[in-house]
């Protein structure tokens, strides 16, 4: 599968798709574009990113750089590289996988299944993280019956008496597989059905001939700030990078400190918004970015590398 049979997924789905020299992206929001694939670092150049907002009306672009890159909050990516086995995990994380492996079946399932049934899944993993609002059931369901058919796209779940526990969306993009979707249900946590589901789709995709790696997900803009420390302790990990938010020539002086806190202010009145959520986020990423990267707050998870010296 290369990036084009993604790219047909976002088209499925109703998504505005642009081809640039760098880069794929698509409409994340109203005159907001993605880059993808997102385990992709791009490096494009001002005119690539003024051409693109001029010919398209795009008020704002997201993509991830090289550190060397300038500009652009310190960020992460989450991946896992080979090898992974179970010997490798912690002492915790084992006993995790142990007894998820005990209570759940993990198995490949169709995306019609998914579509059916899943949305109690992905509705309640958007309810924990306080995002419910971000999604629908029509929208879900769209989204999985789009990649019926594509190749390089699979579903797998974690089953209990018949029922979907947990279920992952998998896509194989040349050498690296992305998992965009992950999901589970508050009832099956206290049984580690993330633990079953993460480390038995993990070793699969790990296995097949030709894949060097998993990318998982990029920093979330809005999602809470713990939302990734599970997949650490399941031993992937965090790949430093920096994020770019660039705003339209004509917005771009309104991005500033001054608006971010007042939108910050805003999404603590409703902290459920999903657009005032991604606008804090996407002022928070563009106004930390334009420090110097010895000057901004490296995230936690890249403690190490901060303090070795990576920049």
């Amino acid at each position: 599968m290369n990036a084009e049979v993604f790219a047909e997924w976002l088209r499925r789905q109703g998504h505005r798709v642009i081809r640039t020299t760098s880069s794929y992206w698509y409409d994340a929001g109203p005159r907001v574009l993605q880059a993808f694939p997102f385990h992709w670092l791009i490096t494009p150049d001002e005119k690539e990113i003024r051409d693109l907002m001029l010919e398209h009306g795009i008020a704002a672009l997201r993509y991830s750089t090289p550190l060397g890159f300038p500009n652009g909050m310190v960020s992460y990516h989450v991946v896992l590289k080979r090898p992974y086995k179970f010997e490798m995990l912690r002492s915790q994380a084992r006993n995790g996988v142990k007894r998820g492996l005990e209570n759940f079946k993990v198995e490949k399932i169709s995306f019609e299944r998914l579509a059916a049934e899943g949305w109690y899944l992905q509705q309640d993993t958007l309810m924990r993280q306080d995002r419910l609002r971000s999604m629908t059931k029509q929208e879900w369901e769209r989204l999985c019956r789009s990649a019926e058919g594509l190749p390089g796209f699979e579903t797998w779940a974690a089953i209990s008496n018949n029922e979907l526990a947990g279920a992952v969306i998998i896509c194989r993009i040349d050498d690296v597989f992305n998992v965009p979707y992950a999901m589970s249900h508050s009832r099956f946590l206290a049984g580690h059905v993330n633990n079953a589901v993460f480390f038995s789709v993990s070793c699969e995709m790990l296995k097949r001939d030709g894949v060097n790696s998993i990318f998982f997900t990029v920093q979330s803009l809005d999602a809470p700030a713990n939302v990734d420390e599970f997949k650490f302790r399941m031993g992937f990990e965090p790949k430093a990078v920096r994020q770019r938010v660039d705003f339209h020539p004509f917005l771009n002086p309104f991005a500033n400190p001054t608006l971010h806190n007042l939108s910050k202010k805003l999404l603590q009145h409703d902290p459920s918004n999903p657009t005032l959520a991604k606008a804090e986020g996407m002022l928070r990423f563009h106004v930390k970015g334009r420090h110097r990267i010895t000057e901004q707050e490296w995230p936690k998870c890249l403690t190490t590398e901060h303090e070795t010296g990576i920049s």
